[in-house]
């Protein structure tokens, strides 16, 4: 009886002794263990049941043993096979080797031996398994579906990262913070050849400047003060398969040189070594400033920003894609209201149409969190305007559309007053025609007269903003 706990093995032995003595040994190592004495039950058995190891006799009387194997390759590949046999030879192991053994065993075999190779196979299908359900999660995170948004800068950010990822292009992913250029990134590597591969990211503002050379390249045992023993860098784990540099402007010059070198000849010398380490990594790169500015200035290397721009993709900020706000904020919804067990219907139209006009400075992770925050502290079943009014402000002021930098020019000098007059006023105006028109009870003739306009003005300012009598 296989357990769900324990490592289930099976031997496929027909000399019985061999079966018992294997039992007895691997069953003290807490493994739970069955056996088969003829090679197409224990082949059926194999296939029918789900075995962590199979403990594989080459000879047997009524099947070729090879022929086991590669049945299991095929239809159980996630099963461990380790061969045994007493025609012990080199030729024997190549070819078992090459069936997709796991290890290969002569009898008479040691009770150390084989305790030795069964563990080593659970280890490593150990580390099979958590590589697929790694992958999995890393797969179903940047899935597509995952980033909502229709608008046709986004659509063609899709298109963009399709045709990149089948090719070992480096990528610069740019775009204001909270518009979720890692999402972007990680869909280029789930959809590339190294998906199978390690995706690895490093936040380059979030390290000093010693300890992110040692973080990328690695360092040897008495490299610096507390370097005690030799560190593997980020360029080594993430060999074969893909690197994200997130904030890559805050590399100094001295790393910026050699990124530099590991992106021209695909080596690196870890900190306090003298000898170079070859690597094959892909590198996606983000930042949120304008990194031809920073050349310019020279802050940034020239050559390093040519090696990086080779396949540009802009995030646009969510104010650029208003149309998608609305998506969003029901993705959002569903998602919270998923992890806390609430039921909250929806949005009326007149918070989707704040939401619309906000102008989201922390981009799509400020929406996130504050839909989050409003599942949280809500307990109406549909949010409205003046439910979310008092979560929409930035650093806590309570406009929500006050602009965050002082105008540079005149230009931008317009734009603020015609955003603050779109936002701001037309909200206060809003507000105004609504009061005015409540206080009698819709007749517009009525409200003009009392706020002291023309019929005809009233009225415009009423279409303006999509308000009628029958409406309030």
């Amino acid at each position: 009886m296989m357990s769900i706990n324990q490592p289930n093995i099976l031997v496929i032995d027909d000399e019985a002794s061999i079966c018992k003595g294997c039992s007895l040994i691997l069953g003290e190592h807490n493994y739970s263990v069955s056996s088969r004495t003829k090679g197409k039950d224990g082949l059926r058995e194999a296939l029918a049941g789900q075995y962590d190891i199979v403990l594989l006799d080459i000879r047997l009387p009524d099947i070729d043993g090879m022929k086991i194997l590669a049945s299991l390759r095929e239809k159980k590949p996630q099963t461990q096979v380790i061969v045994m046999t007493g025609y012990s030879t080199v030729q024997n192991a190549v070819e078992a080797m090459k069936g997709g053994a796991f290890d290969y065993l002569a009898k008479p075999f040691t009770e150390d031996e084989i305790v030795l190779a069964v563990t080593k196979a659970i280890e490593d299908k150990r580390l099979r398994d958590e590589n697929i359900l790694l992958r999995k999660q890393l797969f179903e995170r940047f899935d597509f579906n995952n980033i909502v948004g229709e608008d046709p800068a986004i659509l063609e950010i899709f298109e963009r990262i399709k045709r990149v990822a089948a090719t070992d292009s480096t990528v610069l992913i740019t775009g204001e913070s909270g518009t979720g250029k890692e999402l972007f990134a990680g869909a280029i590597h789930v959809q590339s050849s190294r998906a199978a591969n390690r995706y690895v990211t490093l936040d380059c503002s979030t390290l000093s400047s010693s300890l992110l050379e040692s973080e990328l390249f690695g360092h040897v045992k008495g490299a610096f003060t507390d370097a005690t023993h030799d560190k593997k860098g980020i360029f080594n784990v993430a060999n074969h398969g893909t690197l994200f540099l997130d904030e890559l402007s805050n590399l100094n010059l001295e790393i910026q040189s050699k990124l530099l070198r590991v992106m021209e000849s695909g080596e690196y010398k870890p900190v306090g070594d003298s000898h170079t380490v070859k690597t094959d990594v892909r590198i996606i790169a983000a930042t949120n400033r304008d990194l031809a500015k920073l050349v310019a200035e020279g802050s940034f290397r020239e050559d390093l920003y040519y090696r990086l721009n080779v396949f540009p993709i802009r995030i646009p900020p969510l104010r650029e894609r208003k149309e998608d706000i609305p998506r969003l904020a029901y993705h959002f919804l569903r998602l919270f209201c998923k992890e806390t067990g609430k039921r909250i219907e929806g949005f009326s139209d007149d918070a989707l149409v704040l939401l619309m006009n906000h102008s989201w400075p922390g981009n799509v992770r400020q929406l996130r969190n504050t839909v989050e925050r409003l599942v949280i502290m809500t307990d109406h079943g549909f949010l409205n305007r003046d439910i979310l009014t008092p979560h929409i402000q930035i650093d806590g002021r309570s406009d929500p559309s006050a602009p965050n930098k002082v105008p540079e020019t005149w230009e931008e000098l317009k734009s603020v007053k015609k955003h603050l007059l779109e936002n701001i006023f037309g909200q206060m105006e809003e507000k105004f025609l609504v009061k005015a028109l409540t206080e009698c009870q819709g007749n517009i003739t009525h409200a003009a007269q009392k706020v002291g306009m023309q019929r005809s003005n009233f009225s415009a300012l009423l279409k303006r903003h999509g308000l009628s009598a029958d409406n309030l």
